[in-house]
């Protein structure tokens, strides 16, 4: 029999071969510690704490994290989080997607937080209305702040087929409200026939749906812009002690990193009813998502190598896992952060107004530098180039006036060297190649 211990040392001299084939960089020290720590990854519980930060998560997404960035997530943290109220709401937040993963994601695109919120109600109508009145007041009550300004928030699905602006929405389709639609509460579009159509925020309590709120921030220890958006997992207790999620699935919990050990209760009375079969479920999701980052108009193998590192690591394939562990402190990998930073500029500019011009303007001094600092020849020069133009229309933007193309441009240009390294190495490991193909 193989010894496991044996069987590792071969994993990670393979990945190291791939790595010096494919000209990727090593943390050769890092590796061989993560390598080690997840084949040893066992017990009777998969959930593990942090006794000296409080912090707590699934075996696999703890080795990931690093507590360094504690102090920023929980600031941020402060306002995109719900309270809870005793006797009939329950609160659990956490940190997911690359910012749970920040020993590794050095470049995180956004700052994205996932929260538990357990409505404790005599029925589901009361839970919805419960959740739709907090959601509201929420969004209400950080509208804006000294450093942050909300964006949007999903809540509801469109009860029939209509026409907002320039886009058709069919039913069923979740509902982006902005913050003039909640402060009035409601929106006005037309059905197929040109018809006015008035939603109101009170009608479509009954099905929440996708619940998500979203902010522009000033990332006042990193000193520079970031998105950060809230995901709610909500559900109902019902007075028999049934837990029933409100969009009709209960999220796992294999990509969060819980911010405070006084959660954990709540944590464990939720997890103890997501299903058997749910990493199973969690893995074909992802694959889904794989599969729209690869196919189609909007490729973005960034996103797909963070998906497929999600799959890897919990699927057992280590090996694989470990290779794109390594691609994501590569320099390229920081043009996908500026691919982000971008959207952000635009939406500070475009839709706050609290965040002045000079801070803007630092901010796209910081992309510039960046791209600077990664790329050279041509590359640089095009999107230095278009980086400088998106700099001077800040410049002249009169107050109110949407920036130009120039922003879906520069992301385009960005996006285009981000998709061709992550394509590349990814491709160039036989194994990933054909899982990749297979999905």
């Amino acid at each position: 029999m193989t010894n496991p211990q044996d069987q590792t040392v071969d994993a990670y001299k393979r990945v190291v071969e791939s790595a010096n084939r494919l000209g990727v960089q090593l943390n050769e020290q890092e590796l061989e510690r993560w390598m080690k720590s997840i084949t040893e990854a066992t017990g009777d519980s998969d959930i593990v704490v942090d006794k000296e930060t409080g912090v707590f998560g699934h075996k696999v997404s703890m080795l990931d994290f690093d507590p360094q960035e504690l102090a920023r997530f929980r600031a941020i943290g402060k306002i995109v989080e719900f309270d809870d109220i005793p006797g009939v709401v329950e609160t659990a937040l956490a940190l997911s997607g690359s910012a749970a993963q920040s020993k590794i994601q050095t470049y995180p695109g956004d700052c994205d937080y996932f929260e538990r919120v357990n409505i404790i109600a005599p029925t589901r109508s009361e839970a919805c209305q419960i959740i739709a009145k907090l959601m509201r007041e929420k969004a209400l009550n950080t509208l804006s702040g000294p450093n942050y300004q909300l964006l949007e928030v999903k809540f509801g699905g469109y009860p029939q087929q209509v026409i907002r602006g320039e886009y058709t929405m069919h039913a069923g389709s979740p509902i982006t409200w902005y913050p003039d639609d909640i402060v009035a509460g409601q929106i006005e579009v037309s059905d197929p026939e040109g018809n006015p159509v008035v939603i109101t925020w009170d009608s479509v309590a009954h099905d929440p749906g996708w619940c998500k709120l979203d902010w522009v921030v000033g990332d006042t220890i990193r000193g520079q812009l970031t998105n950060a958006g809230n995901m709610l997992d909500v559900t109902w207790e019902a007075p028999d002690g049934t837990i029933t999620p409100l969009d009709g699935y209960l999220d796992g919990y294999f990509q969060e990193v819980y911010l405070d050990a006084e959660s954990a209760p709540i944590f464990s009375k939720l997890v103890k009813q997501v299903s058997s079969d749910v990493m199973d479920d969690y893995v074909a999701r992802l694959e889904k998502e794989v599969k729209k980052c690869v196919k189609g108009d909007n490729l973005n193998y960034g996103k797909a190598a963070k998906r497929l590192y999600n799959i890897f690591r919990l699927n057992g394939r280590y090996e694989e896992a470990a290779f794109l562990r390594e691609l994501f402190d590569e320099p390229a990998a920081l043009l996908y952060q500026v691919h982000a930073l971008v959207l952000t500029v635009k939406e500070a500019r475009d839709k706050s107004t609290v965040f002045d011009i000079d801070s803007i303007l630092n901010q796209t001094d910081e992309l510039i530098l960046a791209t600077v600092k990664v790329l050279e020849g041509e590359e640089e020069l095009e999107i230095v180039r278009h980086l400088l133009r998106l700099y001077r229309n800040l410049c002249r933007q009169e107050p109110g006036t949407p920036l130009g193309s120039e922003v879906d441009v520069a992301q385009a240009e960005v996006m285009k060297i981000v998709n061709n390294f992550f394509y590349e190495k990814m491709t160039g490991l036989p194994t990933i190649k054909a899982y990749i193909e297979s999905v």
